[in-house]
């Protein structure tokens, strides 16, 4: 069974299929419509074959769906027919909680996305839980607004730096993981990370995506009600 895997993100959208080693990509944006994003995908992967999709999406899933339209993308997103656009079954999952099954290893991991917001999952013994800790209240806004692009576009690098390293030791105070992974765009800017933490691969999201249709024994996830209860090997 052949995989496409389609990261959807504030900026770009990112392809890859099963047996392919160079990912595609076309940019995405605050208009950008599913109805887009499919035509744009199909675009890119003309030349290849794929009986199966996984979708990244930038916002909460529920029963395999979108269940709260992105916030920094156009509108359509939860009612779009995404099966019938792509002629075969699609699989959805929150896009950080895709990248989080990529980079996951052993125990219990805390995923933080550095990207166009601040994306988030917790992965425990092989158990995928995606959240929304982006959200909660944080100084004179959210961990979002500070950690996420918007931080670094309006306090600068140096306060940023600050700022994620302040909300990483709160989450990890909060949460007591074993190993934090910092994944997204703004990763390469922390010279260096806070603790606990590793960077992770914009790649793993690919990996993700294939896990979440591999056969039993392998990585799994849920892709948004109750998690399967799943060890990765």
């Amino acid at each position: 069974m052949k995989v496409l895997v389609i990261d959807v993100g504030g900026t770009h959208v990112k392809i890859l299929a099963s047996r392919r080693r160079e990912p595609r990509q076309f940019d995405s944006g605050p208009e950008l419509t599913p109805q887009e994003m499919v035509a744009g995908v199909k675009k890119l992967s003309k030349d290849w074959h794929y009986d199966v999709v996984s979708i990244g999406y930038p916002g909460p899933v529920r029963d395999n769906r979108p269940s709260k339209e992105p916030n920094n993308l156009g509108k359509g997103w939860k009612a779009f027919d995404y099966a019938k656009a792509f002629d075969g079954p699609v699989k959805f999952l929150n896009d950080a909680a895709m990248q989080a099954l990529g980079s996951y290893k052993r125990g219990r991991m805390l995923f933080l996305g550095l990207g166009t917001g601040l994306g988030s999952a917790m992965i425990t013994d092989g158990v995928l839980e995606p959240m929304e800790l982006g959200q909660l209240p944080y100084r004179r806004g959210t961990f979002e607004d500070y950690a996420g692009n918007r931080g670094f576009k309006k306090h600068g690098k140096k306060a940023w730096c600050k700022d994620v390293a302040d909300v990483v030791d709160r989450l990890v105070a909060a949460l007591e993981p074993d190993e934090v992974v910092l994944g997204g765009g703004n990763v390469k800017n922390l010279k260096v990370l806070p603790r606990h933490c590793r960077a992770g691969e914009n790649a793993n999201s690919f990996i993700g995506g294939f896990r979440l249709w591999k056969e039993a024994g392998t990585p799994k996830a849920s892709t948004g009600s109750a998690p399967r209860r799943q060890k990765p090997t």
